[in-house]
C-alpha cells in the first residue's frame, strides 16, 4: 500500500466510483431518495468520525482512510444536491434576457444553501484537523470544494459543454443558468492554477524525511487534482465523458429544454452536450 501507483490507482478507482454512485442513486425512482438521503447521511456522520480519528495517525491506513472519508462527506452533499433536498432558495429557471450581475445574483440564489452547508462542514473538518499531522481528508474536502466551485463559475460563464445529461429532471431549472460558449476567461486560468498546485504537492514529495503515509496521502490528493483539472478541460474539449458512468445513469424522461442564454446555433452545438460530471466526484 505504499507504493505511489497503488494510491494513483485507488484515488481514481474512488473517483469513478464515487460518482457513479452518487449518479445511480439519484437515477432511481424519487421515492427512493428517502432512503438514499438516510444511509448517506449516517456514512457522512461516520465519515466526520473517522476524519476526526485519524488525524493524529500518521499510518498509510489513517492515510487511505482519511482520504475516503472525505469524498464519503462530499458525496453526501453532492446527494443532498442532486436529490434536490438542499439547493437553494431559488427553484425556479432563469427568466429569459436576465443579464449581469442579476443573472449572477439568481444563479447563487438557486444553490446558496448548498453552498453553506458545504462551507460549514468544512470548516468542521477543519477545526476538528487543526494541527494533527494527518491533512489528508482536510485537503481533499477543500479541493474538491475549490475545484467545485472553479467549476460551476465556468459553468456560469460559460463553456461548450455543459453536462445537461447529469442534471435530473427535478433540477432541469438549474440548466438555464448555464452558458454555452466555446470558451470563457475563467477557465485557462481555472487549468493553470489547478496544474500549479499539482506541481507543488509534487514538489513537495521531495521533502527529505517525509513518512510513507506522508507520500501516499500526497500523491492521493494530486491524482485527485489531476482528476479535476481533466474534469476543466473537459468543459472545453470536444470528448464525451458521460460514457464513464453510462453504468450509473438511467435516460431520464424526455422534455423539453428551453434554449440555454448564448447558446451556439444547433448545427454548431449537435453533440456537444456531452461533458464531465457535476462532481469531481461528484
Amino acid at each position: 500500500m505504499s507504493s505511489p501507483w497503488i494510491a494513483i490507482g485507488f484515488a481514481v478507482f474512488m473517483w469513478w466510483f464515487c460518482t457513479g454512485i452518487v449518479l445511480l442513486l439519484d437515477n432511481l425512482p424519487r421515492t427512493t431518495f428517502r432512503w438514499s438521503l438516510f444511509l448517506s447521511s449516517a456514512l457522512g456522520v461516520a465519515a466526520l468520525f473517522g476524519l476526526a480519528h485519524t488525524a493524529s495517525q500518521d499510518t498509510l491506513a489513517g492515510a487511505y482512510c482519511a482520504f475516503t472519508c472525505a469524498l464519503l462527506v462530499w458525496g453526501w452533499h453532492e446527494l443532498t444536491f442532486l436529490t434536490g433536498w438542499i439547493t437553494g432558495p431559488r427553484r425556479t429557471a432563469l427568466p429569459p434576457g436576465v443579464e449581469g450581475w442579476a443573472r449572477f445574483r439568481a444563479a447563487v440564489g438557486a444553490i446558496l444553501w448548498h453552498e453553506l452547508a458545504i462551507l460549514a462542514v468544512g470548516a468542521l473538518i477543519v477545526a476538528m484537523t487543526w494541527g494533527q499531522i494527518n491533512q489528508v481528508g482536510t485537503l481533499t474536502f477543500v479541493l474538491l470544494w475549490v475545484m467545485r466551485v472553479s467549476a460551476k463559475l465556468n459553468l456560469f460563464l460559460g463553456v461548450r459543454n455543459l453536462s445537461e445529461e447529469f442534471l435530473p429532471q427535478h433540477l432541469a431549472y438549474m440548466a438555464s443558468y448555464f452558458r454555452r460558449r466555446p470558451m470563457n476567461a475563467l477557465l485557462p486560468w481555472s487549468v493553470i492554477g489547478g496544474i500549479a498546485w499539482v506541481t507543488v504537492l509534487v514538489v513537495g514529495l521531495q521533502t527529505p524525511g517525509a513518512s510513507p503515509a506522508a507520500v501516499v496521502g500526497t500523491v492521493l490528493v494530486a491524482t485527485l487534482l489531476v482528476m479535476a483539472v481533466v474534469e476543466h478541460l473537459l468543459l472545453v474539449l470536444p470528448l464525451p465523458s458521460t460514457a464513464l458512468w453510462r453504468w450509473a445513469m438511467r435516460r431520464q424522461a424526455s422534455r423539453p429544454v428551453a434554449p440555454l442564454p448564448g447558446a451556439l446555433p444547433a448545427a454548431l452545438s449537435e453533440g456537444l452536450s456531452d461533458g464531465p460530471p457535476l462532481i469531481p466526484a461528484r
